[in-house]
């Protein structure tokens, strides 16, 4: 058989030539970079014409604008938006680092947000002098109390129910207050903001209190599947997260929303 080596240089060179294209060039090409959400205002919130607003979705953005990566926005039950980062279906997920989704995520080392967390409760709960005392996890299980969540808090799992603290699920979290109200469990752990928001929003601010009750705020991240072509982004994303809580980029968003949602209350 006969070799043609002009063609067989041709295709060495260009080969070659494909291999030296800097990283940046390549990943422009690929499909954008798919984050799954839930609507939770202040942190997420999409109009009916389809735009965007929220802490979380700008400080995303915005990191991943410095380091030129697309995103496809893509909004679904919470359930439904771990399922689609477990599978590979989508590439990111914004929530709480937990033991479970260590199994099929993995995040960089710095949150981008902490989230402080408030206990409430329905009006005239006789338990209620007993959550004012309450700090930690522990002082939950302590006092017996029942906790009310939602189906996906990886955060409830680990640090409530895996202490034996009985809790009941609801379908989506809009229900956890309706649920409140109505005495199925003393608690809610929640972050104030945006559970007032929700309060008012369901006119349930008669049958519920905002008790002295805390824990430990919790960091947010953005979890990458294991499955996606984007965990090579990680370093980058975490340098881009360390400059904008240096430059106060992070600072600047989160004070915006406060101000929007007390304007607001």
């Amino acid at each position: 058989m006969r070799i043609n080596f002009k063609y067989l240089l041709k295709n060495i060179f260009l080969l070659c030539a494909i291999c030296m294209i800097p990283e940046p060039i390549l990943h422009a090409k690929e499909a954008p970079m798919i984050i799954t959400y839930s609507d939770f205002w202040p942190l997420f919130k999409t109009e009916q014409n389809g735009t965007m607003s929220g802490i979380f979705y700008e400080i995303v953005s915005e990191a991943m604008t410095r380091i030129d990566v697309k995103i496809k926005w893509e909004s679904y039950p919470w359930a439904r938006c771990q399922n689609y980062v477990k599978t590979g279906k989508a590439d990111g997920i914004m929530t709480v680092p937990t033991n479970e989704r260590a199994e099929y995520t993995v995040t960089h080392p710095t949150p981008f947000y902490h989230q402080h967390l408030q206990l409430f409760t329905y009006k005239d709960n006789s338990k209620e002098k007993f959550i004012d005392m309450v700090k930690t996890p522990e002082d939950i299980q302590r006092a017996e109390l029942s906790v009310i969540t939602y189906v996906g808090n990886g955060w409830n799992k680990d640090n409530i129910q895996s202490l034996g603290i009985i809790t009941h699920e609801a379908s989506n979290p809009e229900t956890i207050w309706p649920m409140l109200s109505h005495k199925r469990g003393d608690i809610v752990i929640e972050w104030p903001i945006a559970a007032w928001l929700e309060i008012k929003s369901l006119n349930l601010s008669q049958k519920i209190v905002q008790t002295n009750g805390t824990v430990d705020s919790i960091p947010f991240h953005l979890l990458f599947s294991k499955k996606s072509n984007y965990i090579k982004i990680l370093p980058r994303f975490e340098k881009a997260i360390q400059e904008m809580k240096n430059d106060g980029t992070i600072k600047s968003i989160i004070k915006k929303y406060k101000q929007l949602v007390l304007k607001n209350k």
